[in-house]
């Protein structure tokens, strides 16, 4: 063990320096896996982005135009329509639950 310790107080510098600079780094990486609300928006985005563009191949110019002006204001205030998606999922397992009972 003796080999890892540092010989000089230069040693012990850089070793520390060192260490700093690897916790930094795993503080900064653990910070954005933890940025739950920063991941879901990216993931958001990246999500319109594609079903914009798919909208835009496969329909007419006003259509693709109103489609992007809806996911810009989904991008603008995302919580009322993860709210009423959400919403809409808890009806419809209502309504299959219903069904299965009866």
């Amino acid at each position: 063990m003796s080999g890892d310790f540092p010989k000089n107080a230069e040693e012990a510098r850089l070793d520390r320096d060192t260490t700093r600079e690897e916790l930094t780094e795993t503080l900064t990486a653990l910070g954005q896996k933890l940025d739950v609300k920063t991941r879901v928006k990216e993931n958001v985005d990246e999500k319109l982005d594609q079903a914009t563009a798919k909208v835009a191949d496969v329909t007419n110019e006003p259509t693709a135009v109103k489609f992007r002006q809806g996911a810009d204001a989904v991008r603008a205030n995302p919580l009322p329509v993860f709210a009423g998606v959400l919403g809409l999922l808890i009806v419809i397992r209502l309504i299959l639950r219903r069904r299965n009972n009866s």
